[in-house]
């Protein structure tokens, strides 16, 4: 689909810039834990509660 000459474009370099950012995305996303947002969720349902 894409060649070699593609990828010395500007836009082929802005491919390489978006899709780069996009992994690098996944790989941050992917080390966030869920424990800090279940233990807010678990006081804001005792507060509620109380």
């Amino acid at each position: 689909m894409y060649n070699r000459s593609f990828f010395t474009t500007r836009l082929g370099q802005a491919a390489l810039a978006s899709i780069g950012a996009m992994a690098a995305f996944v790989m941050l996303s992917t080390q966030i834990t869920i424990t800090a947002p279940a233990a807010q969720l678990a006081l804001v349902q005792t507060a509620e509660l109380a």
